[in-house]
């Protein structure tokens, strides 16, 4: 397995705390890499810019990208560019919001 993908999987242990649902599945995730060094780098949106757990959700994704192995590093990226949107949700998402 790469590391992108066990990435995926750590993150796929993080909730957003107002929606049920994975920030991975949810659609919050734009972008993993991970550099010669071992820093990995996320580049993600949170569903609406006034977030009030803003802070928190960063902080459960730094912890949870630190966790996997060969991660020594993580750098977040915060976007509203594009903004997020439901379309960027996984059918597993849409399904378990009711929204299929």
């Amino acid at each position: 397995m790469t590391i992108e993908k066990r990435i995926v999987m750590s993150l796929k242990q993080v909730f957003d705390p107002e929606i049920p649902v994975n920030v991975y599945d949810l659609g919050l995730i734009y972008d993993i890499s991970v550099d010669e060094s071992k820093k990995a780098f996320i580049k993600m949106t949170l569903t609406s810019p006034n977030c009030p757990m803003a802070d928190d959700l960063l902080q459960d994704v730094n912890d949870a990208v630190s966790t996997v192995p060969g991660v020594d590093d993580v750098a977040i990226e915060l976007t509203f560019d594009p903004p997020w949107d439901k379309s960027r949700m996984s059918e597993e998402a849409l399904f378990e919001l009711g929204m299929l």
